[in-house]
């Protein structure tokens, strides 16, 4: 049954140096303020999964809390390239930074996979690319009932799956909805969970096309208010498309990001920046 603690108190248990990481979340509900607190308590050597990694990942890559990266492409959505992540995988700044690279649908697969407790997925896809060579977790596979030559996926088990939602109620229920992505996949997949929220309430009602995380199926609920910003929280937030603009110079810079990093991340502890 999920425990509602701080969100300090839940990055402390759940996430450990070496650990496999997920924080999902597609263009709303994405787990800054969680990602902001791994960074705070200096976690290292971290694997992180993210089918779209945007600026949360290359913030921790650029706070060298990263080792490896698994993704299905990554960039700052509608602004340009991730230049922490850049600078990791050309220069090994701030460390090197090994890549695991995917098609969206393979990184999908893999989670259901997961969740469902099988040990991979098969899909038509990534037949024609160079990524079944160079990829350990991707190999073809043929039919045994048509003969069909298709594509195997290894199952994402993360040690911790850590998400952003819209509320929860006292007993550690959690509700999203909106664009959800592959939420309720990670968090199924993984060993714990994190999740952090915009509301606690005493008990949730139903709502249309809304996912319902069980109590059994979380670890950990942490209350964090306008914790998905800069991304939003569709009926609590807007977007702040001019926090995504600004990454773009701070980004470029390691002595930039530095001072980012101190004054709004170190500095701050609890307080989404």
């Amino acid at each position: 049954m999920a425990e509602i603690v701080s969100l300090a108190e839940a990055v402390r248990r759940a996430v450990h140096d070496g650990d496999m990481v997920a924080m999902e979340g597609f263009t709303h509900l994405i787990p800054f303020a969680a990602g902001h607190e791994v960074i705070r308590q200096g976690r290292r050597d971290l694997t992180v999964i993210r089918m779209t990694p945007d600026l949360i990942y290359d913030q921790l890559i650029g706070a060298g809390c990263v080792r490896k990266l698994i993704f299905s492409w990554g960039g700052n959505p509608g602004v340009g390239s991730l230049h922490r992540f850049r600078d990791a995988v050309e220069h090994g700044w701030p460390r090197p930074l090994e890549i695991e690279e995917h098609s969206h649908a393979g990184m999908a697969n893999r989670y259901v996979a997961g969740a469902g407790g099988l040990p991979f997925a098969v899909l038509r896809g990534y037949n024609g690319t160079g990524l079944v060579s160079e990829t350990a977790t991707i190999r073809p596979i043929t039919c045994p009932f048509t003969g069909e030559l298709l594509t195997a996926v290894a199952a994402l088990n993360p040690d911790v799956a850590i998400i952003h939602a819209q509320r929860a109620d006292r007993t550690g229920n959690v509700q999203l909805w909106g664009i959800t992505g592959v939420q309720k996949e990670a968090v199924l997949s993984a060993k714990r969970s994190v999740v952090t929220v915009e509301q606690v309430i005493d008990s949730l009602d139903a709502r249309p096309g809304a996912v319902v995380l069980p109590s059994w199926a979380v670890t950990y609920v942490a209350h964090v208010p306008n914790g998905a910003h800069p991304s939003y929280a569709q009926d609590y937030s807007v977007r702040d498309n001019d926090y995504y603009v600004a990454w773009d110079d701070i980004a470029r810079d390691r002595e930039t990001f530095g001072r980012w990093l101190e004054e709004n991340v170190l500095a701050t502890a609890g307080s989404p920046a």
